[in-house]
């Protein structure tokens, strides 16, 4: 039988008949950090890899493989691997398919901390980047080089909402030999497959929408079952940084809801949107739902939605921003997205304020940019918070 996503949220894929022992409706917490072997001669067939079966919760556990499972389903991946935190999923990924004198290109909005990353390597390890505007196939070409092995990309990018042409990115790096990696955090799967589109890996920040409730902190990575066992056994095991089996629980518990959750943020930031690209001190409004929107045929060809995070710039610059988000009430001041509360950031003073201010500018990040992660409130409540804030500006 051929499912439906809402109805695979509900139900998951199951690859361990035993994962739900006792005819249990929701999958058990198995938070054990190591497991028996009947015999040594077992344990040595596992260590081996003659023998299927669990060893020790780092190398894989019962409730993060149904976690990874479950996610690759939903992003028509073969394998998925969960680690403990986004950024670790993306350092795994990162680590795993670069070597020193390698390049990547990077699409220029991406997360402070991804950017961060980036220079790590860079500066210790002589892996180049280069931040580059991926608007179409030929745009990716050119930022190739020959040393090229990675093109990184977030759509829509972190904070500005730029879109990314998945499929001119994917033809242009396959055609160097290269990995098209794509962080799909804002989107998910309910809105954007990238690996329709032709990306080899796509990752996740599953604190983000996944979970749904800012409870946890997780990420994911799901690909190629080829390419994701090499990252399983050297960056994940070796390095380390794996999801604890409480907190892929938290996120399975997160996706049975994620499809009704992602229809009501869209829906609150469509309204939302609208409203500030009327307000007299909202200079722009970045939002690919806006029928105005810069990149309207790409966002109609590459998603099923905008989703529930739109960037907007207030008049008046960094002291402008800073005004507005001291004036909120209701909305939260608070990094991080997709939960329940409407979380309200300015990225030069919070998220990208580690960025050069050059760097910043490069990646189409003004002073007075503000990030809004629309919640699961009345929108109307919303709106009356965001509109008294904005209004005090011009007091």
């Amino acid at each position: 039988m051929t499912l439906s996503m809402d109805t695979r949220l509900v139900h998951p894929p199951n690859p361990n008949g035993d994962a739900r022992p006792f005819g249990a409706l929701t999958p058990p917490l198995f938070q054990t950090s190591t497991f028996y072997f009947d015999s040594a001669e077992q344990g040595g067939a596992r260590f081996a890899g003659r023998e299927s079966g669990f060893i020790y919760s780092r190398l894989g556990n019962p409730t993060t493989q149904l976690l990874e499972a479950a996610v690759a389903d939903l992003e028509g991946a073969e394998m998925g691997l969960s680690f403990a935190s986004g950024m670790a999923a993306i350092s795994a990924v990162l680590i795993g398919l670069v070597r020193a004198g390698d390049h990547v290109v990077v699409s220029r909005g991406v997360y402070g901390c991804t950017y961060g990353l980036l220079c790590l390597l860079q500066s210790k390890f002589n892996v180049q980047f280069t931040l580059c505007d991926l608007h179409d196939e030929a745009a990716v070409s050119r930022a190739m080089r020959p040393n090229t092995t990675v093109v990184y990309v977030e759509t829509p990018a972190n904070p500005t909402m730029e879109l990314v042409d998945l499929e001119a990115c994917a033809n242009a790096a396959h055609a160097c030999g290269a990995r098209l990696v794509v962080d799909n955090t804002f989107a998910t799967p309910i809105l954007q497959r990238p690996i329709e589109f032709g990306a080899d890996v796509v990752v996740h920040s599953a604190t983000k929408y996944l979970g749904g409730h800012g409870d946890v902190i997780l990420g994911l990575a799901v690909g190629p079952k080829s390419l994701l066992d090499e990252i399983r056994v050297s960056p994940q095991k070796d390095i380390g940084g794996i999801a604890a089996p409480f907190d892929a629980w938290l996120v399975l518990r997160g996706l049975k809801t994620l499809s009704l959750r992602m229809d009501r943020h869209v829906a609150s930031a469509m309204e939302i949107a609208g409203r500030l690209s009327r307000h007299p001190a909202v200079a722009a409004v970045y939002y690919p739902g806006l029928p105005d929107y810069p990149q309207r045929s790409l966002y109609l060809r590459q998603m099923n939605g905008a989703g529930g995070v739109m960037s907007f710039v207030v008049r008046g610059g960094m002291d402008a921003g800073i005004r507005f988000m001291n004036g909120l009430e209701l909305c939260t001041r608070a990094v991080s997205l997709g939960e329940t509360h409407t979380l309200v950031e300015h990225p030069a003073s919070m998220t990208h304020s580690a960025v050069p201010p050059e760097a910043r500018r490069e990646m189409g990040i003004e002073d007075g940019l503000i990030r809004l992660s629309v919640g699961l409130e009345d929108v109307d409540d919303i709106w009356a918070d965001l509109n008294q804030s904005l209004c005090s500006l011009a007091l």
